[in-house]
């Protein structure tokens, strides 16, 4: 367990060359309508997108995925980008999941081809013989951490606040992964209508620091 943790550190860190740190999703444009405004308000945002968002979709695929056949790969890929919300939200997974599939060869050998983010995460996971539970907890926790991060540059919010709304967030994180393990492509719905809506506007918004 202890190596499986290290391994996903090393998947999931801020260095890890996906390049997650330019990438909003959606929440610049939120910010920048008022929605979010402060550590409040984007603890609230950030637990929609768990539990009814892109969040929990990106779980949900990562444990279908995880527990695919070769022949089954392709057809969850094709679902994961059909199931983008706004064209920005997939070139968001497209282009980080093809950054990934590229280092974990490189680095590990695997060879995914080119995968969405939380596809190709899931089934380098089966690879590498990870827990698929902490996979997707960590998963969820470092795309809460990457969200604060560009909070903390959009708002702006302070480092304090930020690792507050981390510690608030940690056990939905954990509950969404026991909840989602072993998830199929059955379990995969969205509900987050405002995120999407943010995601939409922002590809039109005239300043922008983020790619989403």
């Amino acid at each position: 367990m202890t190596t499986d943790v290290l391994t996903l550190s090393q998947l999931l860190s801020p260095s890890f060359p996906v390049g997650a740190f330019a990438y909003s999703h959606g929440l610049e444009k939120a910010v920048s309508e008022g929605r979010v405004v402060s550590a409040q308000t984007l603890q609230s945002w950030l637990l929609d997108l768990l539990e009814h968002g892109g969040a929990r979709s990106d779980a949900v695929l990562l444990n279908a995925a995880f527990g695919a056949t070769e022949d089954t790969v392709a057809m969850i890929n094709t679902h994961a980008r059909a199931f983008a919300a706004s064209s920005e939200r997939l070139k968001e997974i497209d282009l980080q999941g093809a950054a990934f599939c590229e280092t974990v060869e490189t680095v590990w050998g695997i060879e995914l081809g080119r995968l969405c983010y939380p596809v190709s995460l899931g089934r380098a996971a089966a690879a590498l013989t990870l827990d698929p539970e902490l996979t997707t907890a960590m998963y969820l926790q470092s795309f809460i951490s990457n969200l604060t991060g560009a909070a903390m540059r959009l708002i702006p919010l302070g480092q304090v606040d930020g690792q507050k709304t981390q510690i608030a967030l940690k056990p939905y994180c954990t509950e969404m992964a026991k909840q989602l393990r072993s998830a199929t492509l059955d379990d995969l719905h969205n509900s987050a209508w405002l995120s999407d809506i943010a995601a939409m506007r922002h590809e039109t918004q005239y300043s922008r620091v983020f790619r989403t």
